[in-house]
């Protein structure tokens, strides 16, 4: 099942570390299939409040997720984004088609 890299990331520092991490991390996303969905951009808040970027990375499963953020490539860049901005960073699975809303009451 197709699973997905969301990060929230609330607060960045632009500087040479945030550059550096940014022209790394496409090459660590390729061996295990990662592609950006959503990648920051111009959102259009329409409830409350939305601080920040929003990025998206579609993987195969959840188990290449685990991988590509465990793997050594990723781990030498990561602290480049950590100790430069504020985020939330989820892994979550996608669902199976056809999908509908109420299809998640048969999971409680």
């Amino acid at each position: 099942m197709t699973a997905y890299v969301v990060a929230h990331m609330r607060q960045a520092r632009m500087g040479p570390q945030l550059v550096e991490y940014l022209q790394k991390i496409d090459a660590t996303l390729d061996p295990f299939g990662g592609r950006f969905l959503v990648h920051g951009g111009d959102v259009e808040v329409i409830e409350n409040k939305w601080p920040g970027h929003l990025i998206i990375i579609e993987f195969p499963d959840r188990q290449q997720v685990r991988r590509w953020y465990n793997s050594v490539a990723y781990q030498a860049i990561l602290t480049l984004r950590t100790d430069n901005s504020e985020s939330d960073v989820i892994f979550v699975d996608g669902v199976e088609h056809p999908h509908k809303a109420a299809d998640v009451l048969d999971q409680t």
